[in-house]
């Protein structure tokens, strides 16, 4: 196989699979999916309400002031770090609780890690718009940062195990398609309240994150475990098997269930995930669940999405209409998380990744030469570049979500087998917390130094991960998850690593663990 050549999976039904989407699967995954709108409605109402004047005079009068002197350089306006800790505060929290929140997802379940992060999120969004200095600010958004923690981590993870094989992509896409509602919900809730009130505006958009908490909270309540995790916890067959024949729609579900329980033997024999995701069979999982969020933060779009008000102020629009561009830029993202539901498993993952990212680098090209020559240290932009850097970036955020983003989250999820999944779910959410919190902390100080050659450097990097791509990642649509190890082993690269192992001992010792923990034996 040439070098950067797809491994096609099989087509749908080639894994013995039958059933169709069922209205029930599609409830289960909206209620739960609906958990993508307490993330993107964090980023939206953060970058919203940093760019409002009253905000700014309550809690970070430094900035505020800065914005007032024509001798600040306009790329260094909102430089402050304790703007920068404001924004990544709930970053590095999620991160820590996102690997207590993969113990808490293997051992009591999927619905757990739901219903935890939406109570801890209730909590601090309650108290959020309530504030009154800097630490009580801080301190609900670590709360957040929690709660986010959890639900990333699990919600993922079930969407990918309740979802027939060859609707995954689409089903999975859900969960981005709800970050980018809460974004646009956050944003068109920004616009109206900075219209409507005079000055306390922002308590509105901070407290009302409590809605969408309380909506996914409720609601976990209700769901279903997924089929995998009733036979990893309790092997009631039977009763696996009745939910899949109601999630599925046929009783011809055999063979799906066979698969799950070999998958879930193996699961029981991995007593520690963490330990084994190091394991050289594991190889390729670990190096994707880690590359791929990496990568997708080194983007840019958190820019965008929790400092697109900001920069569209820094340019010289006003803040309204600096609000107003924020919706704009969201809408296209949004229509765009639509397409990649409808095509994420006609085209394939590797396909979206690789046409998006060529997207994304012209973008952010475009953007850095458009402000190296037409944007300065002091005065305003021409209001007709202005707009066109606001178009320009409608593209990057438009390629960004029906790629990277939503595959962000799914890839990782349908590759690693059931016993070190909830490890490689953590490993992706730890990464993008990390990776966010580095950017949000960075970022204003970055533009300050190196003004338009910041999208310069994302646009590089953008580069390196479609290069990583084409090179390393084989395509896994419609391919049954109890079967996926069959693309590494056909992928010119990953053969090699995964097609022999040296470890004569450590192979003996894990077929004796699956004796133990067979129900045969």
């Amino acid at each position: 196989m040439a070098i950067g050549a797809s491994v096609e999976a099989p087509a749908a039904g080639s894994g013995g699979y039958s059933g169709r989407v069922t209205p029930f699967v599609v409830l289960t995954c909206i209620v739960a999916g609906s958990g993508g709108i307490l993330f993107g409605y964090d980023l939206g109402i953060s970058g919203g309400v940093t760019s409002m004047d009253s905000f700014l005079k309550t809690f970070f009068p430094e900035v505020y002031s800065h914005k007032q002197d024509s001798n600040v350089s306009n790329y260094c306006q909102f430089d402050s770090e304790l703007l920068a800790v404001f924004t990544s505060s709930l970053y590095i929290a999620g991160l820590i609780a996102t690997l207590f929140a993969s113990c808490v997802t293997r051992r009591f379940g999927r619905r757990a890690s739901m219903l935890i992060g939406g109570t801890v999120f209730i909590a601090g969004s309650a108290f959020w718009g309530a504030a009154v200095n800097v630490p009580m600010l801080l301190l609900n958004r670590i709360l957040l940062g929690i709660g986010l923690g959890f639900t990333n981590q699990s919600i993922p993870l079930y969407l990918s195990e309740m979802a027939p094989p060859q609707y995954r992509g689409a089903i999975n896409n859900g969960f981005e398609l709800s970050i980018s509602i809460g974004i646009l919900i956050a944003n068109i809730l920004n616009y109206c309240v900075v219209k409507l009130t005079a000055g306390w505006g922002w308590r509105i958009s901070l407290s009302m994150a409590a809605v969408p908490a309380a909506f996914l909270t409720i609601g976990a309540i209700f769901l279903p475990e997924t089929p995998s995790f009733i036979i990893q916890r309790d092997s009631d067959t039977d009763k696996a098997r009745a939910l899949l024949q109601k999630l599925r729609g046929t009783t011809s579900v055999q063979n799906e269930l066979d698969d799950l329980v070999s998958a879930s033997n193996l699961s029981r024999a991995a007593r520690y995930p963490f330990r084994d995701i190091f394991k050289r069979k594991y190889r390729p999982q670990l190096a994707m669940v880690f590359l791929i969020p990496f990568f997708s933060q080194l983007t840019g779009i958190n820019v965008m999405n929790f400092y697109a008000p900001v920069m569209f102020r820094t340019i010289g629009l006003k803040e309204s209409a600096s609000l107003l561009s924020s919706v704009v830029t969201r809408l296209c993202a949004t229509f765009a998380n639509i397409v990649a539901m409808m095509v994420v498993d006609r085209f394939g993952r590797r396909k979206l990744f690789l046409v998006g990212g060529i997207q994304m680098i012209l973008s952010q090209l475009a953007v850095g030469a458009i402000l190296a020559a037409k944007f300065k240290d002091n005065g305003l932009m021409d209001k007709d570049y202005a707009f066109l850097v606001l178009i320009t970036m409608c593209v990057f955020v438009a390629g960004f979500a029906w790629s990277w983003g939503p595959l962000t989250f799914l890839v990782p999820t349908e590759i690693c087998p059931l016993e070190i999944r909830s490890a490689g779910q953590s490993i992706v959410v730890a990464v993008v917390f990390l990776m966010t919190f580095v950017i949000g902390q960075t970022f204003l100080a970055v533009l300050c130094r190196i003004k338009s050659g910041t999208f310069f450097v994302f646009a590089a990097w953008i580069c390196v991960m479609t290069l990583v791509v084409y090179l390393f990642l084989p395509e896994t649509k419609k391919l049954p998850m109890e079967q996926m190890e069959q693309v590494w082993r056909r992928h010119w690269f990953w053969k090699k690593i995964v097609g022999e192992e040296d470890d004569k001992e450590e192979e003996e010792k894990e077929r004796q663990e699956r004796k133990i923990y067979s129900p045969s034996s």
